[in-house]
């Protein structure tokens, strides 16, 4: 399986002030989505999230990206580097598209992304999944009545299309469509993970895919503020 990764890239530069304290972060997440978002599907990916937040008086910009049979290290420092030259020639010619400093974080999904659409699921075809299950009726094939009201399921995913996903359970295997299911949450097994050799860098994404890098000129009077997904 391929080794998650995550690259983090200093950009952007002082072009005096920051703009108002805790400004309008989803008109900026807009104006960095109209950049960054052709760009990745270019490099044959998808965006599977974007975000802006303040730290101190930069800010930190957050691309997630990922493909069928995920991404490794190199290609996560390929896009940063092609997002990167896309927001230099937008702000060259359109002006600041974040407004003051900032930090670019290029990073592919951990284990602990929620799967919420039915790419996220097909991509962990063979892993343990938990999910709550809404009280309505299963896809044709499913085996048995479902009992009306949420309930917590935990299966293995088998098979996943553009309809539906089917999960192996300790009750057999059922067909389930995406609208009877809340997001989906990966489960680590670590004892599968041995079996199949798997990197010890898997897991560890897990933990730090969404951290901040603490950079020495990131100003420690000021928390990191506001996140706007």
């Amino acid at each position: 399986m391929t080794q998650r990764g995550r690259a983090t890239r200093p950009t952007g530069r002082p072009r005096g002030a920051a703009g108002p304290r805790g400004g309008d972060l989803a008109a900026r997440r807009d104006r960095l989505r109209a950049v960054i978002e052709p760009v990745v599907n270019d490099a044959g990916y998808d965006l599977e999230d974007l975000s802006v937040s303040r730290a101190g008086r930069r800010h930190v910009v957050r691309v997630m990206v990922d493909t069928d049979g995920g991404i490794d290290l190199d290609a996560v420092a390929d896009v940063s580097r092609a997002v990167s030259a896309a927001l230099d020639a937008a702000e060259e010619t359109g002006g600041d598209i974040v407004a003051g400093e900032y930090q670019l974080e290029v990073s592919s999904p951990g284990v602990d992304r929620p799967l919420t659409l039915p790419r996220h699921w097909r991509r962990n075809v063979g892993r343990l999944v938990k999910v709550t299950a809404r009280g309505a009726a299963a896809l044709p094939g499913q085996r048995g009545e479902q009992p009306a009201g949420d309930r917590q399921l935990t299966g293995r995913v088998v098979a996943a299309d553009d309809e539906g996903v089917h999960l192996e359970t300790d009750d057999g295997r059922a067909a389930w469509a995406y609208a009877q299911l809340g997001p989906g949450r990966v489960q680590v097994e670590f004892t599968r993970l041995a079996e199949l050799g798997e990197p010890d860098d898997e897991v560890d994404d897990a933990d730090d895919s969404d951290e901040i890098d603490d950079s020495d000129d990131i100003d420690d009077e000021d928390d990191v503020e506001d996140e706007e997904r």
